[in-house]
């Protein structure tokens, strides 16, 4: 079993608990950085985001 199906495995039945981490790391990243690069940190979370749905997807 290569590290992606390892990966998915992991993922599969957790969906919600992953978006709300993604959400919090960032606000996290927000409140650091005052925002400076709040626009970078939008765009990575709906890309996380985005490869979570697409990972949830394939093992269903």
């Amino acid at each position: 079993m290569d590290i992606v199906e390892q990966i998915k495995g992991a993922v599969a039945g957790h969906e919600d608990e992953i978006v709300q981490g993604i959400d919090k790391v960032g606000d996290a990243v927000d409140q650091a950085t005052d925002g400076k690069f709040a626009d970078q940190v939008d765009q990575a979370q709906d890309f996380l985001k985005d490869q979570l749905g697409q990972a949830s997807d394939q093992t269903q």
